[in-house]
């Protein structure tokens, strides 16, 4: 096969289907070129990223927009948490609705979806409620993206390129937040943060374009992919989901909360902003290599996000020292170990749930990302309530105490995937 393009292949086709172990469907290879890969890649990285601009622009940009808004750390943190309650409640039924049309027919009118929400925000949100409210649907669309752009690379990139492909696929979140960060300099402080969410916009606007329908029928995919999936043994799944979910309580808190935190430590806006955006631009660095060294590894996934989870405990620690010393030494040593290791682990977590469920992709992500969207429901609300009655070195501190936690209940959930009856398809 030649290389694939994006101008409309879907995510397979009949003469792909491989089998393994028994003679199950594997996961599907479309993508049989470097060009191919790169293309789909890009495609998923520039779709997952439309839907999260919402959420880190705001958190980076809180020290301006609360000046426009007028709300505090508490009021930040009620918004942050009401993105992902969107975001928990449309996850699985969404990575079903993916499964059953196809991750490209989802990835398109999301992106549109998304652009006309940031757009929203820019023109139209003049108070805290109104911004609350366009969060929780921006929520909704990010929970209908994620398991598409899953399902969408599970079926196109060759198996042992997955690593590298979720590594930079999850590095959109990141990227997000490094836009997020260098839009206080860049836009902010110079033309107005409501300038930061057009540009947001404008990339959600061109991603749909450059995505296009795909040329087959829905009834043809589906006569495709006419075997049922079978039930996968959810206890696993949820375990791992909770852990999961612990992890990105205290990335969640972070993402929204790092500049504003090193503001009031003492920094400068535009510093804070650096920090924020060099910061995210590790994570993704991070992610993407966590990918790469998975593909060479092979199997032990789980156990290096648990690891990876601790290390970045140390970074929350420094974040603690910076916010009651008010040096900005640990702000920045802080940041970027939190960001690298304590957030750099999302995609190869990922990869690791695909490759112990390659029939279900959508549908097993989309379970594990409900404790992610819960755990980031009360992160950044615990934070913020954590910051106004107490402190931020106290809240920073907690995160370090809950990513510990997640840790090992990671390594649990794996030992159960491992487990009698729960035989898992790849050495996790």
């Amino acid at each position: 096969m030649g290389c694939v393009d994006l101008s409309g292949e879907d995510e397979s086709s009949e003469a792909d289907l491989e089998s393994s172990d028994g003679g199950d469907q594997d996961i599907v290879s479309s993508s049989s070129s470097p060009e191919g890969m790169a293309k789909d890649i890009i495609s998923a990285v520039a779709a997952s990223a439309s839907t999260s601009f919402a959420v880190f622009l705001t958190g980076a940009l809180a020290v301006q927009m609360r000046t426009t808004l007028h709300f505090g750390p508490d009021a930040l943190g009620t918004s942050i948490s009401i993105y992902y309650i969107g975001a928990a409640a449309g996850s699985v039924p969404f990575g079903r609705l993916a499964e059953a049309v196809g991750g490209i027919r989802i990835m398109k009118p999301t992106a549109v979806v998304a652009g006309g929400l940031l757009g929203l925000i820019a023109l139209s949100v003049h108070s805290w409620l109104s911004l609350s409210i366009v969060l929780f649907f921006a929520g909704v669309v990010s929970s209908a993206m994620q398991p598409a752009t899953n399902l969408f690379l599970a079926r196109r990139i060759p198996r042992n390129r997955q690593g590298f492909a979720f590594g930079v696929k999850q590095s959109a979140i990141p990227f997000a937040a490094l836009f997020g960060g260098l839009a206080v300099p860049g836009i902010a402080l110079t033309i107005g943060w409501r300038w930061a969410f057009v540009a947001a916009a404008l990339w959600a606007v061109l991603t749909a374009v450059a995505i296009p329908k795909s040329p087959s029928t829905l009834a043809a995919y589906r006569a495709r992919h006419r075997d049922p999936v079978p039930k996968d043994n959810l206890g696993p799944l949820i375990v791992l989901g909770i852990g999961f979910g612990l992890g990105i309580f205290a990335a969640a808190a972070m993402t929204g909360f790092l500049v504003i935190s090193a503001v009031d430590g003492g920094l400068s806006r535009s510093n804070a902003g650096y920090i924020a955006g060099i910061a995210g631009l590790i994570a993704v660095v991070a992610r993407i290599y966590a990918g790469i060294a998975a593909d060479r590894r092979g199997s032990g996934h789980f156990k290096v996000v648990a690891v990876m989870l601790v290390i970045g405990c140390l970074g929350y620690g420094a974040l603690a020292i910076g916010s009651a010393s008010r040096i900005a030494i640990f702000f920045w040593v802080g940041a970027f170990i939190a960001f690298g290791a304590g957030w750099g682990w999302n995609g190869l977590f990922n990869y690791a749930v695909i490759q112990t469920h390659p029939r279900s992709p959508a549908r097993a992500t989309a379970v594990t990302q409900v404790g992610g969207r819960l755990a980031s429901v009360f992160g950044p609300l615990v934070f913020g309530l954590l910051v106004s009655d107490v402190s931020y070195s106290v809240a920073w501190m907690v995160n370090g105490v809950v990513a510990l936690v997640g840790a090992a209940i990671i390594i649990y959930g794996r030992h159960m995937l491992l487990g009698p009856g729960n035989v898992a398809a790849a050495n996790p």
